[in-house]
């Protein structure tokens, strides 16, 4: 894919996150278009005219995203689409937002809900932070020095995770490459120097987001993922005066639910993934 092409689809990807107020395409899928990765692949719908009407993504792990443009939708190319991304070896696709149209494609395909990821929002002042737990200190990230150390402790967190634990070295610089990126906003959580949980946020659009919050299995239950998602929360809050703040999580992940719940989130909009039979 040249560089037209892929600024092509990143324009229709824009159009229609306009349209439907939120993106189609996950970041990761927007990153490896921009970069123009080779572990996934692409497919693109067009006019007889050549004009493109669509766009899908297949991952590494089967996993599909696609997007028609919003001018040109109920008018079977979504249908379309989706067969050649099945008939291309998908075995997963997501519904961003679950909107009723893809729901109904997914039942006329057969495809069974495996999946749904929630996204939550509070608004409001961040909560107190509790004590950390004894021995346990906080600083922030720096570039260069702790990506090893920390994509140790992500995937050992996240080892359940069929995205997130999997992360890369380049996956991370592909995000410290990124506008939004500020280390500044990156929480370390060491214990005798060693790392032993994080809080990673973000801001962009202006929301705030608790991109991401891992705790090492070797302090489960210590209190520090509370204690980290209150300093990030503070974090966006009064240094980055963002007073609303989304992240996402599974449905089926109820004590980190439990977490957020408590901290003033609540259900703003679901995503939905839909797999293939057998």
């Amino acid at each position: 894919m040249d560089t037209e092409e892929r600024e092509e689809i990143a324009a229709l990807l824009e159009r229609a996150a306009d349209a439907d107020g939120r993106q189609a395409v996950s970041e990761q899928g927007r990153l490896a278009l921009r970069g123009g990765r080779t572990d996934v692949n692409h497919l693109t719908s067009r006019d007889e005219h050549g004009v493109l009407l669509g766009y899908a993504q297949i991952d590494a792990d089967w996993t599909a995203e696609l997007v028609i443009d919003p001018a040109r939708r109920r008018e079977g190319y979504g249908r379309g689409l989706l067969r050649r991304t099945l008939n291309s070896g998908a075995r997963r696709v997501w519904a961003h937002g679950g909107h009723p149209g893809a729901k109904r494609l997914a039942q006329e395909f057969d495809l069974d809900l495996v999946r749904e990821l929630r996204q939550l929002r509070r608004t409001g002042p961040a909560p107190a932070v509790p004590p950390l737990p004894e021995g346990v200190t906080v600083r922030t990230f720096e570039p260069g020095r702790d990506e090893e150390a920390w994509l140790k402790v992500n995937a050992a967190a996240f080892a359940h995770h069929p995205e997130q634990g999997a992360w890369t070295r380049r996956d991370v610089e592909d995000r410290e490459a990124e506008p939004w990126f500020d280390p500044d906003g990156f929480f370390l959580a060491e214990r005798g120097g060693e790392l032993v949980g994080f809080h990673w946020t973000k801001t962009e659009g202006g929301l705030g987001e608790v991109y991401v919050v891992g705790v090492s299995p070797t302090e489960q239950g210590s209190g520090l993922g509370k204690a980290l998602t209150a300093i990030g929360l503070r974090h966006l809050g009064e240094v980055r005066g963002l007073p609303t703040v989304m992240l996402y999580v599974d449905a089926d992940n109820p004590a980190a639910l439990r977490v957020y719940q408590q901290a003033g989130f609540t259900v703003h909009e679901v995503d939905l993934m839909f797999g293939v039979r057998g």
